[in-house]
């Protein structure tokens, strides 16, 4: 029997509809914020580019370059691990919402637990699986994208050869758009984990959307290990004199977050 939509709100309730809003405000938000303001800040993603610029300048180099298909290589089994959980997850996930009366049970014997309908738990459930299943089509485009890169480093000329630089710039951005998409995929992962306090308490769900962005923020923005990458600009090599190959091409094209969509 359909559930009337007069009826559906009334069990809803007004916190369990304003929690998964702000929860996507939160996701959505933080998003369009880093990936616009990323390109005109000192941030992780853009340092990282400056040093795939560098290493694509040191691959041409290379006669042998078993390394960078190395590196490429563990790049790809890390992706596959989150791609394969994710995949995992929205299994368990589903299978969940054929025994919702038993995972009700268990919930409610967590402190200050909100009972809900069944329609609402449902909800609640399809919600993880709208993240997990989004993170699982991030990775797997990181992971075709990744063996994209592997194809071009195949392709790769010898350093003296006209046209050389700009090959190596056109594989670093090659390489930095996979990352993107892994990194979106892995705050897909951090918002599901905000998105099991729903479970609990709408409340709860709302602290846990603004912690995660507070958290990725600072990852991304504020951590250590953009201060000790260095700043953007900052050769990746220090050489007495001047700026190694792969900084001076991070001048030349520069890195923009916009032209990645």
């Amino acid at each position: 029997m359909p559930l009337d939509p007069t009826e559906f709100l009334t069990e809803l309730g007004p916190a369990n509809l304003v929690a998964p809003l702000w929860f996507f405000l939160c996701w959505i938000g933080y998003a369009q914020y880093a990936d616009r303001r990323r390109a005109r800040r000192n941030t992780l993603a853009a340092r990282v580019h400056e040093y795939r610029l560098a290493w694509m300048h040191r691959m041409l180099a290379r006669d042998n370059r078993i390394v960078d298909i190395a590196i490429v290589r563990l790049l790809v089994q890390n992706i596959s691990f989150f791609a394969s959980g994710a995949v995992l997850i929205v299994g368990g996930l589903v299978a969940i919402l054929g025994a919702g009366e038993k995972a009700m049970q268990v919930i409610r014997h967590i402190p200050f637990a909100q009972p809900v309908a069944p329609v609402v738990w449902d909800l609640k459930v399809l919600l993880l699986v709208l993240v997990f299943v989004y993170a699982f089509f991030k990775f797997t485009w990181a992971l075709r994208q990744f063996n994209y890169l592997a194809v071009v480093l195949g392709a790769a000329p010898r350093p003296e050869v006209p046209g050389a630089g700009a090959f190596a710039d056109r594989a670093a951005e090659v390489a930095t758009r996979a990352g993107d998409h892994f990194n979106r995929g892995m705050r897909a992962y951090y918002f599901g984990l905000a998105a099991l306090g729903w479970f609990v308490h709408p409340h709860l769900l709302i602290l846990a959307s603004a912690w995660v962005v507070l958290v990725v923020y600072r990852r991304e923005f504020r951590s250590h290990m953009l201060g000790v990458l260095g700043r953007i600009g900052e050769p990746v090599i220090p050489v007495a004199g001047g700026a190694t190959e792969g900084a001076q091409a991070s001048r030349e094209s520069p890195f923009s977050s916009s032209a990645r969509r």
